[in-house]
């Protein structure tokens, strides 16, 4: 599953380098895909099977805290034995999020895809 940074989060910006696949975000900025991943392009998204556009932009998840897409989220699976960004976080708000459950089969794909591997 991936991991949901809650309204707890005191915006210290720990995690964000942490995570090796660039999905956290400050509050308020807008993500896409291709950040610092090999995609771009047309591309399908594992799990929904949806086709977005890679390098378009997308809408914050969040204006007040740092967030993390879950699109983009392995939980660390193939860098880390553990998530990065609950490892560093000094107030425990990264926490699993049960609306994306994910096995690591699915987490270690999502990596490949990600990743160009």
């Amino acid at each position: 599953m991936a991991i949901i940074i809650t309204d707890e989060c005191i915006n210290c910006d720990a995690c964000l380098s942490e995570c090796p696949n660039h999905a956290i975000y400050e509050p308020g900025e807008e993500w896409t895909y291709s950040d610092d991943t090999e995609l771009s392009g047309t591309v399908t998204v594992p799990g929904t099977g949806a086709e977005v556009d890679a390098d378009q932009e997308n809408d914050p998840i969040s204006d007040e805290f740092y967030y993390i897409v879950p699109d983009k989220c392995t939980e660390c699976k193939g860098f880390h034995d553990e998530p990065q960004c609950a490892a560093v976080c000094p107030v425990d708000c990264c926490v699993p999020d049960a609306d994306h459950e994910e096995d690591e089969d699915q987490l270690l794909a999502k990596k490949a895809w990600l990743h160009g591997e």
